[in-house]
């Protein structure tokens, strides 16, 4: 069976890997141009366009979908099966007729819920004990196509966003590979969503990065976790800017507002959360500073207390 893949990040990369491994015929990779990184600005390849070309694999980087290009070159590639993943563009309907096997989608969730952008982020936001992995055709509709198959996972209870992420992009190179099987072998079922049940999984965005200490520890610790490895959670504390990385519920509670800093030592920084609870900031990070264990901050920085 030709395939081409169509994907652009660390996630969509080891769904390549695995079908280079499995010796499928990958005839073609597309994935977004390159972009300016660090403070240098130079261009610089995605993880699936370096991954396509170790193994020798042509690699294409349209700027647009819609303009006929692509689907020239798609023509001439004569894919039968189109395998997206994580590629960052939705595709036109002439593209999505192309192949006889059609287009194919690994999303980083147990569909209907949080189709979209970030997934695995919103799980982890929203204290979900589980989520998972699908396989899906994909329509014109953003994440609404048939179910393939789907994998499930439990969601730890201090996991971020990004181990979440290096869990799932395995789990969902497996469950790609046994569906394009199945596809081949004319058994892979197809399983129309229920649309009444659809969540949508906006990308995140710096405005939300500052941690609501009027919420409980539990949903702080969530959105601590959630908010790794960008744009990471926020906070003030007294009276300095901080990335918060990690913090642990203490079981204690307080009189004092949301958002006092009742103590600061060795352990970390304690700070009051709704209804009076406190959770204790263990590992953060500075404005212009390194990341660090709270303690070791406060060593060199003292701070006073509410």
């Amino acid at each position: 069976m030709r395939i081409v893949f169509m994907g652009t990040p660390d996630f969509a990369a080891c769904s390549l890997q695995k079908l280079i491994e499995e010796k499928l015929d990958v005839v073609g990779v597309f994935c977004q141009p390159d972009k300016p990184k660090n403070r240098g600005h130079k261009l610089m390849p995605c993880a699936v366009k370096e991954t396509a070309l170790a193994a020798g694999l042509p690699v294409y980087q349209p700027e647009k979908l819609r303009d006929g290009s692509a689907l020239a070159i798609l023509r001439e590639l004569a894919p039968e099966l189109i395998v997206v993943v994580a590629y960052g563009r939705i595709l036109p309907d002439d593209i999505l007729a192309l192949p006889r096997y059609g287009c194919i989608n690994v999303h980083g969730s147990l569909l209907p819920a949080y189709r979209g952008s970030a997934p695995i982020q919103r799980a982890v936001l929203n204290g979900d004990a589980v989520t998972g992995v699908t396989t899906m055709y994909l329509a014109s509709e953003m994440d609404a196509g048939d179910v393939i198959y789907a994998a499930q996972t439990e969601i730890g209870a201090k996991e971020t966003s990004g181990e979440l992420f290096d869990r799932l992009a395995p789990m969902g190179a497996e469950l790609l590979i046994r569906t394009i099987r199945d596809i081949e072998a004319g058994v892979a079922p197809r399983v129309p969503q229920d649309h009444c049940k659809a969540t949508y999984a906006p990308p995140l965005s710096k405005e939300e990065s500052p941690i609501d200490w009027t919420k409980p520890p539990k949903a702080i610790l969530k959105h601590i976790c959630g908010m790794q490895p960008w744009p990471c959670a926020t906070a003030e504390l007294g009276g300095m800017p901080f990335k918060i990385y990690d913090a642990e519920p203490t079981g204690q509670t307080s009189a004092r507002p949301a958002g006092s800093v009742i103590a600061a030592g060795k352990r970390g920084i304690e700070v009051v959360c709704g209804g009076g609870e406190t959770l204790l900031v263990t590992e953060l990070q500075a404005a212009g500073g390194k990341r660090m264990s709270a303690g070791a901050y406060l060593a060199g920085h003292p701070m006073e207390v509410s």
